[in-house]
């Protein structure tokens, strides 16, 4: 890449014009019986499984303990937050996928690694309720190596910028706390992973008693 990223202008985006999302006014009963009025955005790319896209979480090991268990997390752009994002990889479900044969595929296209198996698939989850109704699904794959790590060539589509970073699962609170020292913000999804697996950590080892 040859030029920094960045936001040249924002404008008010009629709904008749969006190609990807729309806005829905909804009017709804809440529990007293009153009527009140919600705005949120909604995707128009929903597929007939109707689970929006899934996020992959890769555990990567070697058959001989050449390197820690480790996973893969991508740097990319976003231009409503103007900053690059770390993040897991993720993308949306195509007609005629199922979540976890989308996220075999978005991994490889992503980060070049290929999953050897599902290791498990969540059930439905939203990001955020009071905005959207977007869904998706995490889903664990499987990546297991012969030896030393190894670095694929990624299956990155014309006008996809995307850097992949391999992190040791013991490090990755402590490089997602480099990652935001450096100007980057940290996908909440995978800040909460790290959060998680650091607690359990820590309750494991009995910091907490």
């Amino acid at each position: 890449m040859s030029q920094t990223p960045k936001v040249i202008s924002s404008t008010e985006l009629p709904a008749s014009e969006a190609k990807w999302i729309t806005l829905k006014k909804i009017i709804y009963q809440d529990a007293n019986g009153n009527e009140r009025l919600w705005e949120c955005a909604e995707r128009k790319t929903r597929k007939s499984t109707g689970i929006d896209a899934v996020a992959i979480f890769a555990l990567i090991r070697s058959k001989t303990n050449a390197f820690p268990l480790s996973t893969v997390v991508i740097e990319q752009y976003r231009p409503p937050v103007d900053a690059y994002i770390i993040e897991l990889p993720a993308g949306l479900i195509d007609e005629g996928e199922t979540p976890e044969s989308a996220a075999i595929r978005e991994l490889e296209e992503e980060t070049g690694f290929l999953a050897d198996k599902v290791v498990e698939s969540s059930s439905v989850v939203v990001n955020d309720p009071g905005m959207t109704n977007a869904n998706m699904k995490l889903v664990v794959l499987s990546v297991t190596l012969e030896d030393a790590m190894e670095h694929p060539e990624a299956k990155l589509e014309a006008g996809e910028f995307i850097v992949k970073r391999v992190v040791a699962l013991h490090e990755l609170s402590q490089e997602l706390q480099d990652y935001s020292k450096k100007g980057f913000v940290v996908d909440a999804r995978l800040s909460h992973f790290a959060a998680g697996y650091n607690m359990a950590e820590c309750i494991k080892a009995g910091k907490f008693n």
